[in-house]
C-alpha cells in the first residue's frame, strides 16, 4: 500500500508504539487520528507533530473496550479524512502480577485486560470494516507481543490475552479477506513509560538482563517496532494472517 493520501487509525497513540506508529505514517503522507482514553495532551501534541508533515491529524477519546465509542471513532475519521485505509490497534493495559501469584489476579482483572486487549481490537476492525470497504480495501495491524508466543511478561492474564490477539489475527484475516489484510506484529521488551511504570525500580536491570541474553543484544525501541508496523502496511500485498516478531532475538534465545 501505498501511504500518501491515506488515512488511519492508531489505537493508544498519545504515546510509545502508537505514537511512534502515527509519526511514521504521517511522515510518509498519511492522515492520523489519534486515539488516547486519558492523556489529551500527549495525544494532542502527537497530533501537532504528525501536522507538522503536512496532513490531516486529529485526536479522539475513547476506550476501545466500549463497542460504542469504538464505532463512534471510526466514523469521526471518515468525517474527518473522508476514508479510512489502515488501522493500528494497538491500545492495550495490563496489570504487573507474579506468574507464580495465581491468588494475586482478580476477577476484574481479566475482565479488563480482555476487553481492552481482545474484545478492543475485534471491535475497532468491525467497526473499521465498512469504511475500508468503502475506501476500496485495507489493512489492519494488531500490535500483540512476544508474551503472547512465550507465556511471559506483566501478567498471566496479559501473555492469554496476547496470545488470543495472534489468534484472532488468524481468524480476522479469513473474515475480512480479500479487501482488508489483517497481520500483527508482536514486540518484546520496549523501553518507556509502560515498562518503566510497571517494573519501578527493577527496570534498568531488567532491561540490561534481556540485552545481555537476546542475540541481537537491543531491545525494541518504539521507532523500531513502527517499523516493523509500516513494513506490514507498505510491503508485499500477499501477506495476511501473519505474526512479525520483533524482539531482538528472544524468542529464539528462549528456545
Amino acid at each position: 500500500m501505498q501511504l500518501d493520501g491515506k488515512a488511519a487509525v492508531i489505537t493508544g497513540s498519545s504515546a510509545g508504539i502508537g505514537r511512534a506508529t502515527a509519526i511514521a505514517l504521517a511522515e510518509k503522507g498519511c492522515s492520523v487520528l489519534i486515539n488516547y482514553r486519558q492523556s489529551r495532551d500527549d495525544a494532542e501534541q502527537a497530533a501537532h507533530e504528525a501536522l507538522s508533515h503536512g496532513v490531516r491529524a486529529v485526536t479522539f477519546q475513547a476506550d476501545v473496550a466500549d463497542d460504542s465509542a469504538c464505532r463512534a471513532m471510526m466514523a469521526a475519521a471518515v468525517a474527518a479524512f473522508g476514508r479510512l485505509d489502515i488501522l493500528v490497534n494497538n491500545a492495550a493495559t495490563t496489570r504487573f502480577i507474579a506468574h507464580g501469584d495465581l491468588e494475586g489476579v482478580a476477577e476484574q482483572d481479566w475482565e479488563r485486560i480482555i476487553a481492552v486487549n481482545l474484545r478492543g481490537p475485534f471491535q475497532c476492525a468491525r467497526a473499521a470494516q465498512a469504511p475500508m470497504l468503502a475506501a476500496g480495501g485495507g489493512v489492519i495491524i494488531n500490535v500483540a507481543s512476544v508474551a503472547g508466543i512465550l507465556g511471559v511478561g506483566s501478567s498471566i492474564p496479559y501473555a492469554a490475552s496476547k496470545a488470543a490477539l495472534i489468534n484472532l489475527t488468524i481468524t480476522l484475516a479469513k473474515a475480512l479477506a480479500p479487501s482488508i489484510r489483517v497481520n500483527a506484529v508482536a514486540p518484546g521488551f520496549v523501553t518507556g513509560r509502560w515498562l518503566e511504570l510497571g517494573l519501578g525500580a527493577a527496570y534498568t536491570s531488567v532491561k540490561q538482563q534481556i540485552e545481555s541474553r537476546v542475540p541481537l543484544h537491543k531491545v525494541c525501541e518504539p521507532h523500531d517496532v513502527a517499523a516493523a508496523i509500516l513494513s506490514l502496511i507498505t510491503g508485499s500485498e500477499l501477506i495476511t494472517g501473519q505474526t512479525l516478531v520483533c524482539d531482538g532475538g528472544m524468542t529464539i534465545a528462549a528456545s
